[in-house]
């Protein structure tokens, strides 16, 4: 039995990994952690989680855990991953994987040398429907790749406690909603791309309310993605893909299993998908316990979180964002 410990009383895992962990019984959770006491054993009671350290880094050292979920804000991934990763744990660690691209390369590092798994918590990408995806762009039924662009936008109200608005946190748009539209286009291309020129609208403390990138990948192949928080912005989370021969719209890329569709366009025929699968979470799990267990080959290794930040890192330059 895999033991599982939470940094973190988050938000996220509630959605993300305790019920997936639920249905398993290779994996149980047997701790949370959170520095308020008080708000600890309520998110541990309220989880049926054994108990709740009051530290962080006594979650990450104590000797009946396996495996770590870093579910903190991105300015503690680096330090408590590779301390879990010191001590022999596994560490799935949620998305943008770090601050910037050297300290993804450190945490990268530390895997290697320790010889523990590390994954980026990109849920979207072990969904069902993102493989059919990828299986029409490499069968060729759009013929060659001429333009891809995705958008994720969402309302996130700048309200007290709010860190996806604090730059110092790892907070803005990029960070938290782009890197979904980029690690995307990435993994269809197969490429690294150059960031052409990006926009980005400033929330007045240093982190982006919006961002707009314009990328070229090898081949020619031009990009566009556009994420955005803003208050007035409505909910969109799409890839589109235009071919020689036709276009495919992948709409709700990065919830497909709370209703998505595949819209591929050919010719002027219209082939409209949807793929069954399980929720984007409970494959990430199954595919991560699998790596643990020694029983599969990664599907996103951790040089893939580094590449991923290090494109993060240029837009932001381009957009002249000093991060």
């Amino acid at each position: 039995m895999l033991r599982i410990g939470l940094l973190g009383a988050s938000r996220i895992a509630p959605k993300a990994l305790i019920p997936q962990v639920a249905k398993r019984d290779d994996c149980t959770i047997v701790a949370a952690s959170c520095r308020d006491v008080e708000r600890g054993k309520a998110y541990a009671l309220e989880h049926a989680i054994e108990r709740c350290e009051t530290s962080y880094e006594a979650l990450v050292d104590a000797g009946d855990i396996d495996i770590v979920y870093n579910a903190l804000p991105p300015h503690r991934h680096k330090d408590l991953t590779i301390r879990a990763l010191k001590a022999g744990k596994h560490v799935l660690c949620e998305k943008p994987f770090a601050m910037n691209a050297a300290e993804a390369q450190e945490m990268a590092d530390a895997a290697a040398q320790s010889g523990t798994v590390l994954l980026e918590a990109f849920h979207y990408r072990f969904h069902p429907a993102f493989a059919r995806v990828l299986e029409i762009v490499r069968e060729g039924r759009l013929g060659t790749l001429r333009e891809m662009e995705s958008v994720f936008t969402v309302t996130i109200p700048d309200r007290d406690g709010e860190l996806r608005h604090e730059p110092d946190l790892g907070g803005g748009s990029l960070m938290d909603l782009g890197c979904y539209c980029i690690h995307a286009l990435r993994s269809i291309a197969g490429s690294e791309p150059h960031v052409e020129r990006a926009v980005a609208q400033d929330n007045g403390k240093g982190a982006d309310m919006g961002m707009e990138a314009y990328l070229t990948f090898p081949g020619g192949i031009s990009a566009h993605i556009h994420s955005s928080m803003r208050e007035d912005i409505g909910f969109e989370a799409s890839v589109k893909l235009t071919g020689e021969n036709g276009i495919l719209h992948y709409a709700n890329f990065v919830h497909p299993h709370k209703g998505h569709k595949i819209t591929l366009r050919v010719h002027g025929q219209d082939d409209i998908e949807t793929v069954q699968g399980e929720t984007t979470y409970d494959h990430q799990l199954d595919h991560f316990i699998n790596l643990v267990k020694g029983e599969a080959e990664p599907v996103l290794p951790p040089s893939d979180a580094v590449a991923n930040m290090a494109l993060i890192n240029a837009i932001y330059a381009a957009a002249g964002m000093t991060r």
